[in-house]
């Protein structure tokens, strides 16, 4: 009678020790899973918010005093959305090409460079944190959304869009 429970107590561990190892091994499938869902959320939601957050882009950015002397005038976004990754934290940040056109302000010291007129090419930073999209107006002038994922190496890494 006492080796049918030790056998019956056995199987038990064994059933138990494999569901923890198979919960375990699954572990990583999960998060993987989890991480490409949470992706597709915020892709959909910046396509759905992209109009607001380009408008919010352009108040706060054209406030920053950048660069000194000029105002901007005009910005054009492109359609194609860059979606990176935060090395550190794993947060998401949405990098959208942008051109900007820029005019002196009277008494900033630039109403005479021929250069001010120019249009800029430049990458708009959007940021992904928990369940919203927001922007901070930050700029990157003179890159494209891939030259800026290159250019923070360290920081970012590309997101796999498919």
């Amino acid at each position: 009678m006492g080796s049918y429970w030790l056998v019956g107590a056995g199987g038990l561990t064994v059933a138990v020790i494999g569901g923890l190892a198979a919960w375990y091994g699954w572990s990583p499938h999960r998060r993987l899973r989890q991480r490409v869902i949470r992706l597709r959320q915020a892709r959909d939601l910046f396509h759905l918010r992209r109009e607001h957050l380009e408008a919010r882009f352009v108040s706060l950015a054209s406030r920053s005093g950048i660069p000194r002397g000029l105002e901007w005038s005009d910005v054009d976004f492109q359609d194609s959305v860059r979606f990176a990754r935060e090395r550190g934290t794993g947060n998401l940040r949405a990098l959208v090409g942008v051109t900007v056109r820029f005019r002196a302000i009277e008494g900033g010291g630039m109403e005479d460079v021929d250069m001010v007129e120019r249009s800029r090419a430049a990458t708009a930073v959007f940021l992904y944190d928990t369940d919203a999209w927001t922007t901070t107006g930050r700029v990157l002038f003179n890159v494209n959304p891939e030259q800026a994922i290159q250019r923070f190496g360290h920081e970012l890494e590309t997101v796999d869009e498919s």
